[in-house]
């Protein structure tokens, strides 16, 4: 099996202390279901700065995961709780060279 790196942009951040609670038990239950597939659930972003391009960053968080192929990775990563925040997930797969 291979790694994958889920690469979150976007979405909305919870403003009040009940949709935080709320966001993180979508999370927990997301990740939940993903199981023994969840390398390391990551964690969101907190500021960043662009060096070079346009300098406008994009990024707001990540999670690694595995799979048996990119496709499978992208159908774990359909259940995102960002893509109910208007977010969408970015899927790379890990080339271990190191």
């Amino acid at each position: 099996m291979a790694k994958y790196v889920f690469a979150y942009k976007g979405g909305r951040m919870a403003e009040t202390e009940q949709e935080q609670q709320a966001a993180m038990q979508a999370w927990g239950a997301w990740f939940g279901e993903l199981g023994s597939a969840v390398v390391d659930a990551g964690n969101p972003f907190n500021g960043s700065k662009a060096v070079g391009g346009d300098g406008t960053p994009g990024l707001t968080g990540y999670s690694i995961v595995t799979a048996d192929n990119l496709d499978a990775a992208s159908r774990l990563a359909e259940g995102s709780p960002v893509l109910a925040n208007g977010g969408s997930v970015e899927v790379y797969e890990v080339l271990e060279v190191m």
